[in-house]
């Protein structure tokens, strides 16, 4: 594939945009192609590629045209951490997409079971709706949805009931005192990191998304975030 620099139209066909969209950036000064041909045609070379890059990823995280171009150049809107920064933010939206699934799930199967649905379930879901719309992208979505068929039914039950068990063991190591490096709280962390492999599919930064939930967070499915970020930094000491 020929590489830059691109006239409008080759720009256009290779992203996906218009040629509409990139006439406008350069009017607005987002985008001014960094070269001409001798008859005066845009060409787009590799830095407006990245610098076109941080402007979309801008814009998918909520910025305006105006405020993209008050930003593009200040040191701290750099491209590499824009993408710093999309990144994190998609990693969240990532999280909250299984979440949101795993609450519609329930929600199908108390239809399917034929069971009376509470308003309070109601209100749960239509939260993480909220939530999911907030962070996450269908793609993202997609991807999560295959991670929960391949953890199947009967196995997210098993891991629902288990995560109270677990999160009361946890508690009373913490409220008795028990140093963090005693074999029992390793063995209550091993446990917990396991779990979150099987929600994450050991997925690094699907880890990290999760971890950023509840960090931002401070009620996620109408529970309150508070001990759960106490019992994982404590439990995090266990592994230093």
């Amino acid at each position: 594939m020929k590489g830059p620099p691109w006239k409008v139209g080759e720009l256009a066909k290779k992203t996906g945009l218009t040629v509409r969209t990139l006439h406008h950036y350069d009017d607005l000064g987002l985008l001014c192609p960094t070269q001409h041909t001798e008859s005066g045609h845009r060409l787009y070379t590799a830095s407006d590629l990245a610098r076109l890059q941080s402007i979309l990823s801008l814009r998918q995280l909520g910025f305006s045209l105006d405020e993209i171009s008050g930003c593009l150049d200040k040191p701290e809107f750099s491209p590499k951490s824009v993408l710093a920064l999309h990144i994190e933010r998609l990693k969240v939206q990532l999280a909250e997409q299984q979440k949101l699934i795993r609450q519609l799930e329930h929600l199908n199967h108390l239809f399917e079971s034929a069971e009376e649905v509470s308003a309070d379930e109601f209100v749960k879901t239509i939260e993480e709706i909220v939530m999911v719309e907030k962070y996450y992208t269908k793609e993202q979505l997609a991807q999560l949805k295959a991670q929960g068929k391949k953890n199947g039914q009967a196995r997210i039950k098993e891991v629902e009931a288990e995560w109270p068990r677990l999160m009361a063991e946890v508690q009373k190591e913490m409220d008795n005192g028990t140093d963090p490096k005693d074999p029992r709280v390793i063995k209550l962390a091993e446990r917990w990191q396991g779990l979150i492999n099987e929600f994450t599919g050991g997925d690094p930064g699907i880890t990290q998304s999760l971890n950023n939930v509840y960090q931002s967070e401070s009620s996620v499915g109408g529970m309150d975030t508070g001990p759960i970020k106490a019992m994982a930094e404590f439990l995090k000491k266990s592994k230093a």
